[in-house]
């Protein structure tokens, strides 16, 4: 397994570019939970905080796509600088707005403009990877440890933001993920001779990008932003009614946890499986996997049941990835990648919406027939791309 991975991170300046992508992808699991922070501690409600971090959401999954299209017409440098700049200058602008108390559409202006701007680095960094691997055999194991980066972020992300901003300041947290945002992305726009040439407006249409695929991983991406979405809400619930509503963090992190895992070992398959019926498995096991939740009646047993769910996520998510690598164009991958991260976007919101109106009508336990309904969606959609495995 250690010479697996160290085989594919011996590619000249793989190492660089990866750690360089995990800086500019913190503000990912940072910035929502920050904003909502800092406008509760500057005594705004949660409404208005959600509000804020849903407008943060919505404009960095709608403007995604774009962003991909320019990376891989011009080339990620520009993008990457262009970017970092934005986000940093609309994170700064939200929390002058916030300080100073200016007009209301203010804070909302800077958020959305810092979401416009928020580094899509995740799949920047996939396409490098499939540009500088020849032996396709091992992009598995290169999108593996983008996977598990993906998780460290997650799990860390949350933590930290919290820390800095009850403990440290309440501009800390938002002002580190700016500072991450803004550092990670120069640091990998520096990065050039490990980046997938841009194909230049010779042709500004481009190859077709293959909606055939790409549309049916997009809605599969979507039923998973569901589940994710909602998993959090149920947790948090399950929780609450068991007397002990801060376990609900643990409870997540061995969800997470059970997630890395299952990607790193994933990575060390050289040559695994097609990638369609891997992703066709692995989300109908995720998917079932929450049946025996709506039964559990303690958190000890709903953290092994999230632990065993935990290991379905990173193969999912992994064999997406090897599907749209395989099926979309290479001037394009960087653009259908980000469609994949904008469909998980738009699912999260609903997700737990939904969770929470069903935890409200008939209590946490049947909230998991949310994830397991969403995720049986997906499957059912995922069976309607075609490729030749």
């Amino acid at each position: 397994m250690l010479r697996t991975y160290r085989d594919v991170l011996s590619h000249p300046g793989a190492a660089s570019f990866s750690l360089a992508a995990v800086w500019s992808r913190l503000p990912l699991s940072m910035a929502g939970l920050g904003i909502v922070l800092l406008v509760h501690e500057r005594g705004g409600t949660y409404g208005e905080a959600g509000i804020m971090a849903a407008a943060y959401v919505l404009a960095a999954a709608a403007f995604g796509p774009l962003q991909g299209r320019l990376a891989d017409r011009i080339g990620q440098a520009p993008v990457l600088w262009g970017v970092g700049a934005g986000y940093a200058v609309g994170i700064a602008g939200f929390l002058l707005a916030v300080e100073q108390d200016w007009a209301t559409p203010w804070a909302y202006v800077f958020v959305v403009v810092a979401g416009l701007a928020t580094p899509q680095t995740g799949s920047m960094v996939r396409a490098r990877w499939s540009h500088a691997i020849r032996d396709r055999s091992q992009l598995n194991t290169a999108f593996s440890i983008e996977a598990i980066l993906d998780e460290v972020v997650f799990i860390v992300g949350p933590v930290l933001v919290t820390f800095l901003t009850l403990q440290v300041s309440d501009f800390a947290g938002l002002a580190f993920a700016a500072a991450s945002a803004l550092l990670g992305s120069w640091a990998l726009a520096v990065q050039r001779s490990t980046a997938p040439p841009g194909v230049g407006h010779h042709d500004r249409r481009g190859p077709a990008i293959g909606w055939g695929v790409l549309g049916p991983m997009v809605v599969v991406s979507a039923a998973l932003g569901i589940v994710f979405g909602s998993a959090e809400v149920i947790v948090a619930a399950f929780t609450e009614e068991q007397g002990r509503k801060g376990a609900a963090g643990l409870v997540l992190a061995v969800w997470a946890a059970g997630s890395l895992l299952a990607g790193i070992a994933v990575g060390a398959l050289p040559q695994p499986v097609a990638p369609l019926r891997r992703l066709r498995a692995a989300l109908l096991a995720l998917s079932l996997l929450f049946v025996p939740m709506v039964f559990l009646s303690s958190i000890p047993w709903l953290a092994a049941a999230m632990f065993l769910g935990g290991f379905m996520i990173s193969p999912t998510l992994i064999a997406t990835v090897n599907l749209i690598e395989r099926e979309v164009p290479p001037s394009r991958l960087t653009e259908a990648l980000t469609w994949t991260t904008t469909g998980m976007s738009v699912g999260v919101a609903p997700g737990a919406a939904v969770a929470g109106s069903v935890i409200d009508s008939h209590g946490s336990s049947a909230g998991f027939l949310v994830p397991l309904v969403a995720g049986l969606a997906g499957s059912i959609v995922a069976w309607t791309a075609r490729v030749h495995d």
